[in-house]
């Protein structure tokens, strides 16, 4: 008999520490599946800088998001995060994006507190709405939502614009009102990431960013590390974006050089998967299981 599935608020109350690999497509989705990930964080920015070409900035509008949030649930059987940014307007706007990102198959939404159009939390220029107004948005997520299994997180940029107490504050207030867990982003060192875990009363995500790449916001924390100083959750929603880049300037330089400079016919099995292997991936066999059960002749 297989094991029944743990709910994510189960996975985030235990004792380890919970990895997020950021997807932001179905590739990045199904890849993270097959490499033994149970949960995933949809990244924002991943969306917005893989689908419109433009970075995290608001660009990016609730439909967009919402669709591409359905079709990567659609596509996996991981546990997801997605990223609601503000909510899309005031407490009654949050209110119809719960209702429609819990019915697109996700499994927790996050609901920050920036003035719109936010930004990346790890850019200049960050600004927040009062704390009155973020406390509205969070009780009428709670409010909104059909199942409690469906989790409600509460992310706040305060330590980034006022300090790690104002975010420590913040972060109380949210849990208050009903939140279910909490992320506090662009934290500056080890310190800060320590005071908000031992302050706060559900899970702690935080965010490693590239995950194999340093950046000057947020120092690079081991998962190990972190779970011992009580974080609950660690994502990492730019690794695979980070990768992804990576991977094709690397195939096409090698295009552009060998095969359009030079004339030459290559074979780089270190530079791009064959056709069998992304055909397994993206679920081909079953795709064929279906058709000679159900398609006939």
């Amino acid at each position: 008999m297989a094991l029944e599935s743990k709910s994510l608020l189960k996975l985030l109350c235990e004792r380890k520490i919970t990895i997020f690999p950021g997807v932001y497509d179905g590739y990045s989705a199904r890849l993270v599946s097959v490499s033994g990930f149970e949960t995933a964080t949809i990244s924002g920015a991943g969306l917005s800088e893989s689908r419109l070409g433009w970075a995290d900035r608001g660009i990016l509008t609730f439909k967009d998001n919402l669709n591409a949030c359905a079709e990567i649930a659609s596509c996996c059987d991981l546990k997801l995060v997605a990223d609601a940014d503000t909510g899309y307007g005031n407490a009654v706007n949050v209110h119809f994006t719960v209702k429609a990102f819990e019915r697109a198959g996700v499994h927790c939404l996050s609901i920050e507190d920036q003035v719109f159009p936010k930004r990346c939390g790890h850019m200049s220029g960050k600004r927040l709405i009062s704390l009155s107004e973020a406390k509205d948005k969070i009780k009428a997520a709670v409010d909104a939502r059909t199942s409690d299994e469906f989790l409600i997180r509460a992310r706040t940029d305060a330590a980034n614009i006022d300090g790690v107490n104002a975010a420590v504050d913040r972060l109380g207030e949210y849990i208050e009102c009903g939140a279910d867990c909490v992320f506090a982003d662009a934290l500056h060192n080890i310190d800060d990431i320590k005071t908000i875990a031992s302050a706060a009363a559900k899970p702690l995500f935080v965010n490693m960013g590239f995950g194999l790449r340093k950046r000057s916001t947020t120092p690079l924390i081991s998962p190990t590390e972190l779970e011992s100083i009580g974080v609950k959750a660690v994502s990492y929603p730019r690794l695979l974006t980070s990768a992804a880049v990576r991977g094709m300037r690397l195939a096409i330089d090698a295009f552009n050089s060998d095969v359009v400079g030079k004339g030459l016919t290559v074979d780089r099995p270190d530079l791009a998967v064959d056709f069998d292997e992304l055909n397994e991936l993206v679920g081909l066999d079953f795709l064929s299981s279906l058709e000679e059960r159900f398609v006939k002749d």
